[in-house]
C-alpha cells in the first residue's frame, strides 16, 4: 500500500531530544493546540511566590480566564497535581477579577490518578489532558486528549436569574432604539414562531429569555451602543460552525465557559433587510431543542 504512513509513538520521558521545554515551546508557539478555545500565551515558567514556576500562563482572547498549565513527561504524580492546584490557588488570590482554571497536562494519567483528580474537579475549575508525541516519516507531531473536563458550574441558577429581573426601561433608555429593535425583531419573529411562551427577561447585566416564567437562557442579547451582541447556546461543532459562517454576521470568539456562539449584529447589517435576520433562525432553533426539548 503505498499511501500507508506508519505512525511512531514516542515516549517523551525516556528520549532525551523531546525534553519539557521542548514540549512547553510547542504550547507557547501555538497555544490553540490544547482545544480550549481562542487562548493565547501571557507567560512562560512565571514564577510563584515562595513556590516554583508556573510551567505556562494562558488567557482567553475576550480577557476574562486564565488557564494556569503544568507539564509532565510521563506519568502523572501527586507532586504534579499538588503543584498545579497550588499554582491555580496563588494565580487566583493574586489575580481574582479573572476566572481561573486549572490544566494537568502529562504523557500517561492512569486509572487512580483520574479518580483522585476527579474529586478535586468538583470544587476547582479541572482539567486533565494526555499528551503524546507521534513519529510520522521525518516529522513529529503532538496530540493532546482531555480525559477530565472541567466541572462547569452555572453562574446563576434559575431563581437566581428571577431575582434579577429588572425593569426592561431601564435597559431601554441606556441603548439606540435601533439597537433595542434588532432585539425586539429576533424576539418576535424568529424566538415566539419556535416557541410563543418565550419572553424577554430583563436582568443587569443582559436580556434572556423565560418560558412560562422561568429562565431558560437558550438565546441571550446584550445591547451595547452600536450594536446588538446575541449569542446562541450550543455545542461548538462543524456543523454549527459552518451555520454561524453562512449567516455572514460578524461574530466574537466561541465562548467555552458559557458555550455560546456571539454575533455583533449592526442596524447596517439589517436596514431594509430585515429578512437577514431569518439566517439566524436554525441556530435558534437547535439550541431551544438543545436546551428545552
Amino acid at each position: 500500500m503505498s499511501d500507508y504512513v506508519r505512525l511512531e509513538p514516542i515516549r517523551m520521558k525516556i528520549d532525551a531530544k523531546y525534553t519539557e521545554k521542548w514540549l512547553q515551546g510547542i504550547i507557547a508557539n501555538d497555544p490553540s493546540v490544547l482545544g480550549l478555545g481562542d487562548v493565547e500565551l501571557l507567560s512562560k515558567e512565571r514564577r510563584q511566590p515562595r513556590a516554583g514556576r508556573l510551567d505556562l500562563l494562558l488567557a482567553d482572547s475576550e480577557g476574562r480566564r486564565r488557564y494556569e498549565v503544568e507539564l509532565q513527561l510521563g506519568a502523572v504524580d501527586e507532586t504534579h497535581i499538588v503543584r498545579t492546584i497550588e499554582y491555580w490557588n496563588i494565580e487566583k488570590k493574586r489575580y481574582p477579577q479573572y476566572d481561573h482554571c486549572a490544566v494537568i497536562i502529562a504523557e500517561e494519567i492512569n486509572a487512580r490518578f483520574l479518580n483522585v483528580i476527579s474529586l478535586f474537579n468538583g470544587h476547582i475549575p479541572l482539567i486533565a489532558m494526555q499528551v503524546q508525541a507521534i513519529k510520522v516519516k521525518d516529522a513529529v507531531t503532538v496530540v493532546f486528549t482531555k480525559v477530565l473536563d472541567e466541572n462547569i458550574r452555572a453562574p446563576l441558577d434559575e431563581e437566581d436569574l428571577q431575582q434579577a429581573t429588572i425593569d426592561p426601561t431601564k435597559w431601554e433608555k441606556n441603548y439606540p432604539l435601533e439597537i433595542i429593535g434588532i432585539m425586539k425583531q429576533i424576539h418576535a419573529n424568529i424566538i415566539r414562531k419556535i416557541d410563543s411562551k418565550c419572553e424577554l427577561n430583563y436582568t443587569k447585566h443582559y436580556v434572556g429569555i423565560t418560558i412560562n416564567k422561568i429562565a431558560n437562557n437558550f438565546v441571550l442579547f446584550k445591547p451595547k451602543k452600536k450594536s446588538l451582541e446575541f449569542q446562541v447556546a450550543l455545542p461548538q461543532i462543524q456543523q454549527y460552525d459552518s451555520w454561524v459562517e453562512s449567516t455572514g454576521f460578524d461574530t466574537l470568539p466561541y465562548d467555552n465557559w458559557f458555550k455560546n456562539y456571539r454575533f455583533l449584529i449592526r442596524p447596517a447589517d439589517v436596514d431594509g433587510k430585515p429578512e437577514k435576520l431569518d439566517q439566524l433562525r436554525e441556530l435558534v432553533q437547535a439550541a431551544y431543542s438543545e436546551k428545552v426539548g
